[in-house]
């Protein structure tokens, strides 16, 4: 199957996904009104204990460039026509195939480098190192948004699709998902933002 015959695939199933998905809150559990944080492994190596007071860690400041992005700025739309496409993909720890299973950092580096010539690497961190860093406030469709889920900065992330709205690999017992940005749990781990965009 050729690349633009798979986007066009993707992009079929979007709106589908996406019209499932829509409206739907995140299942974060509860218990005895915990946190479960070892559910959010996305992209870390070892599940912590719940820790329901974590709060987002300052961000560090990235490499100075040159910074990974786009060939051209509809990309951005495509990245988020692409992950809507693997809503419902099952999760699986350092997946970056949707037929094996995907986690937070391989999701969006398989969309990125179906959609463009840039490869990122397949860890949170390191990709927000290596892509320009903007304000929450300046989020737009197709940027990608962090969050310090296992009390250390930038260990979970997802693509912002508007409407304060992001899609994510969220854990072992979650598919790929639409959560909302104020949503109590993300709300206070949020950690940062970054555009694969070219500075204007």
């Amino acid at each position: 199957m050729t690349l633009r015959s798979k986007q066009g695939t993707h992009r079929g199933e979007a709106g589908a996904a996406h019209r499932a998905a829509a409206g739907k809150p995140g299942r974060v559990m509860l218990v005895g009104g915990a946190l479960v944080l070892a559910l959010l492994a996305g992209c870390s190596s070892t599940p912590v204990a719940p820790q329901p007071s974590v709060r987002p860690a300052a961000p560090s400041s990235p490499v100075s460039g040159p910074y990974i992005a786009l060939d051209h700025e509809s990309q951005t739309q495509e990245m988020v026509l692409f992950a809507l496409g693997l809503l419902d993909t099952g999760y699986r720890f350092g997946g970056r195939n949707p037929d094996a299973g995907l986690d937070c950092s391989g999701m969006v580096a398989y969309i990125v480098e179906n959609i463009s010539s840039s490869r990122l690497p397949h860890n949170a961190a390191q990709i927000a190192d290596r892509t320009r860093p903007i304000d929450v406030s300046e989020l737009r469709p197709g940027d990608l948004v962090f969050f310090n889920t296992m009390k250390r900065r930038h260990s979970h992330m997802g693509i912002y699709i508007g409407d304060g709205r992001f899609v994510h690999a969220p854990n072992s017992r979650g598919r790929v998902r639409v959560e909302r940005l104020d949503n109590r749990y993300f709300a206070q781990r949020i950690d940062g933002a970054r555009t694969l965009l070219a500075r204007n």
